[in-house]
């Protein structure tokens, strides 16, 4: 006699379903990323896609008749399918990597070895997909938080402590407008400064390539080209081989002088940027953070409403950028958006009984 095969519980099937579901909507999700991708990533990501096939098709088998079955997705995985079918962005594989680590497979008796261990894996490949979106925006993106974040946090602090000490409503308007100034340019000034200074130091440092021509005219037996090599790095006996070699054929004097440094010199200049289009960006991030405290005022607001109604908007944009940061790095995003919230708030509430102490004396 055959053994009957095991009839699930109730619970069984709907843990298997809603396994099922996610598989599902993950394995879309990996397909949305793949169609806006080329070449290797394209093919990391549908190798993803069949893993995923491979675990829906067990389910399916322990399922039977349960299999088609409707059941929701769970609205994480249902919130990374829309952004993904939208936008394809770095911040969907930062979820997706959390995700594939949150895998119940280990310590699910219903799921092979061999699943859990895709999973761990899935881990790690979508951890250096992200990575290379990460590093791609990374300098952008730690300028703009950054400079937000300045602003609102330093003008939060400005407004709540001129409002603290007891001035008019205009005063303080118009300190907030000056901070916003203020440092949206120092922020602009010192960002042109630093870019040019950078760009600056490079060209110092850049071989002249006009040294080449005297290249013909040079002593053979004295051979001092080989002094140009050990001062950018060469040793010795390399760098006197290598001189020798240019001379003797200087019908290739193009590579005599490496024009392979030129070109690195090059990307250095590309990967810094413009001094102006720094500025510009550093001005703008600044602004957008430190416009925002002072909203309440431009509108007429006065007192402890305006005060109010400041700190909880700087608050919602601080939870928004702390957990932009968290989803970009792969940490929690909720701990990153209550750092960002706590340090924000930490130093506006310094300023601001700063600002009643201040204005209790003056009284």
């Amino acid at each position: 006699m055959t053994e009957s095969p095991r009839v699930p519980t109730r619970a069984e099937i709907k843990r298997w379903r809603q396994y099922l579901a996610d598989e599902r909507a993950e394995a879309s999700v990996y397909g949305e990323l793949a169609s806006r991708r080329t070449g290797e990533e394209r093919a990391i990501l549908l190798g993803l896609v069949e893993a995923e096939r491979r675990h829906e098709a067990h389910w399916i088998d322990l399922l039977g008749e349960h299999a088609n079955d409707p059941t929701r997705t769970a609205l994480r995985t249902r919130f990374l399918g829309f952004f993904a079918k939208r936008f394809g962005s770095v911040f969907v594989l930062a979820l997706m990597q959390r995700t594939e680590s949150r895998s119940p497979y280990e310590a699910d008796v219903d799921a092979t070895d061999a699943m859990a261990a895709d999973e761990r894996l899935h881990t790690e490949i979508v951890r250096g997909l992200a990575a290379r979106g990460r590093n791609n925006l990374s300098g952008t993106f730690r300028a703009a938080v950054f400079g937000a974040n300045d602003g609102l946090v330093s003008n939060l602090a400005l407004v709540l402590g001129m409002s603290a000490t007891g001035v008019g409503t205009g005063v303080v308007l118009a300190a907030g407008i000056a901070g916003l100034l203020a440092g949206a340019l120092s922020m602009a000034a010192g960002e042109f400064v630093s870019v040019r200074s950078q760009r600056e130091l490079l060209d110092s440092t850049a071989p002249d390539p006009t040294a080449r021509q005297v290249l013909p005219q040079l002593d053979v037996n004295a051979n001092e080209l080989q002094l140009v090599y050990r001062v950018r790095g060469m040793p010795p006996q390399q760098a006197a081989e290598h001189a020798h070699e240019v001379l003797n054929n200087l019908e290739c004097i193009h590579v005599g002088l490496d024009t392979g440094s030129l070109s690195a010199q090059r990307d250095e200049h590309d990967s810094i940027g413009s001094a102006r289009g720094a500025a510009l960006s550093s001005f703008l991030f600044f602004a957008s953070g430190a416009i925002v405290p002072v909203l309440p005022y431009l509108f007429g607001m006065t007192g402890l409403a305006a005060v109010a109604v400041a700190a909880v908007l700087v608050g919602i944009v601080l939870l928004l950028t702390g957990a932009v940061v968290g989803v970009l790095s792969g940490a929690s995003p909720l701990k990153r958006a209550l750092r960002q919230l706590a340090i924000g708030y930490g130093a506006a509430a310094i300023t601001y009984l700063l600002g009643l102490l201040f204005g209790t004396t003056v009284a």
